[in-house]
Formats: structure tokens, C-alpha cells, sequence
């Protein structure tokens, strides 16, 4: 099957308001609109239907997609550029801790109430704070994913999944991969989201050992795994992107 999209930039007006629109052209046979995140619009449509038509059903959803990006604009921005200063919070599991920075011998981090200690010998610098913390991210991710995977597999008993190679990589734009060998990719900073968005990423790529693209059987199996996989996509989304 060949497979063509095509985008192209679009403005609706409705009321006072503009609505910038990407108009997606694919080869599917219904209509999508979609607001995302950041607050843009995206509009998957037939490759042959007409623009006029497009926009006009553009324009009657006009009111709910000013919703959804008043919606949005309230968690904006969502994780503002961490500075490592003494103050600032920083995420764990979906919870924030403070950040205190100390002198001491021994460089180290604890997490102890609602702070997390970060205990420097000397070079007390952000460089140095960000450094430990993330040595400290790692080595919880070292153990919590790996029980997240397990109680995930968990899930699939109609299925017989062998449980993946699970490697903790660095990935600049992805929380979660899966090679075509199996190897479950997983950023180790995915410990700062909460539990529910962690077991998210797990069971998307999960899905992937039984359907390898996005198609409807991939949905309908990730939809019966997890029926409310949305809300977590979207939690994890407003949290940590």
C-alpha cells in the first residue's frame, strides 16, 4: 500500500478569534481534528476532500477548539527550564521536592520529606547540582522501571509476552522506544512522572510486541490494556514536555 500525506498551513476565523490550522492530507477516510498540547491544530483529512468542506467543519468545531487551547494555555509552561538552584523544585514520581543544597564531605542526594537534599564537597555550582541529581534519577530508574515493567507485563496474560530487554537510554524527543530486536528503550528521567504515566509509556511499547505500527488493531489492544491510556498520555504531557 502506498501511503501519501500531505500539510499544508490554514487560518479559520470564528468570532474575534484566528485558528491557525496544519491541514493533513493522508490516505484514511474520515475526518480528525485534533488540539494538542502546545495549543495547534491539526486537521487529518481524505486526500480527497474538498478544502472548502474542511474548513467549514473546521469552523462549526471552532467553539471546542478554543476550549481545549484555554484548556491547555493553563499549564503553560508546563516545566519551566530548571535553573539547580536552592528552592527550585524538581519532580519524582509525579510528586515536587524543594531542592536544598548543603556543604558537606560526602557528595550526595536524599530525598527526605518534601525536600531533596543534594550534599556538595565543594563545587556547589548548577553544572554540579544538575550532575548528581541526574546520578540520582538514574539510579532510581535503574530500579523502579524495571518493576514498573514487570507489574505492566502483567496485563497481557491472553497474549504470552516474553518480557523485553529493558535498556535506560537518553532520548531527546521520546520517553519510550522499541527496536525491531525487542530491546525496550526507557529515558531514565521517566521517574519524575507519576506512576500512571510511567506504566503509560511501558504499555504503549508493550503493544508494539503484538502490533508493530499504529494502526486499529494497535489501538483496540492498547485501549484494552489500558481503557484510559488518554488521560495518561495527556498527564504525562502537562507534567515533564
Amino acid at each position: 500500500m502506498t501511503v501519501s500525506v500531505t500539510a499544508a498551513m490554514r487560518s479559520v476565523r470564528y468570532g474575534g478569534a484566528t485558528i491557525d490550522v496544519e491541514l493533513v492530507r493522508a490516505n484514511r477516510a474520515t475526518l480528525e481534528i485534533a488540539v494538542l498540547p502546545d495549543g495547534s491544530v491539526v486537521v487529518k483529512a481524505p486526500g480527497d476532500a474538498g478544502e472548502a468542506d474542511v474548513l467549514a467543519r473546521v469552523e462549526r468545531r471552532a467553539r471546542w477548539i478554543l476550549r481545549q487551547q484555554r484548556y491547555f494555555a493553563q499549564f503553560q509552561p508546563r516545566t519551566p527550564p530548571r535553573r539547580y538552584v536552592g528552592g527550585e523544585t524538581h519532580l519524582y514520581l509525579g510528586r515536587q521536592y524543594r531542592l536544598a543544597i548543603e556543604q558537606g564531605d560526602a557528595e550526595r542526594v536524599r530525598l527526605v520529606g518534601g525536600w531533596f537534599h543534594v550534599t556538595v564537597g565543594g563545587d556547589s555550582s548548577p553544572e554540579r547540582i544538575r550532575s548528581l541529581l541526574e546520578r540520582w534519577y538514574l539510579e532510581k530508574a535503574q530500579r523502579r522501571l524495571p518493576e514498573r515493567l514487570a507489574e505492566c507485563l502483567q496485563r497481557f496474560p491472553f497474549a504470552a509476552l516474553e518480557p523485553p530487554t529493558l535498556r535506560l537510554r537518553r532520548m531527546r524527543t521520546r520517553w519510550g522506544s522499541l527496536s525491531d530486536a525487542g530491546t525496550l528503550s526507557l529515558r531514565p528521567d521517566l521517574v519524575r512522572a507519576p506512576r500512571d504515566c510511567i506504566d503509560y509509556v511501558i504499555i504503549h511499547e508493550l503493544c508494539h510486541l503484538v502490533h508493530a505500527n499504529h494502526g486499529p488493531e494497535f489501538r483496540r489492544l492498547l485501549e484494552r490494556v489500558m481503557p484510559d491510556w488518554q488521560r495518561r498520555k495527556h498527564m504525562l504531557e502537562v507534567a515533564l514536555m
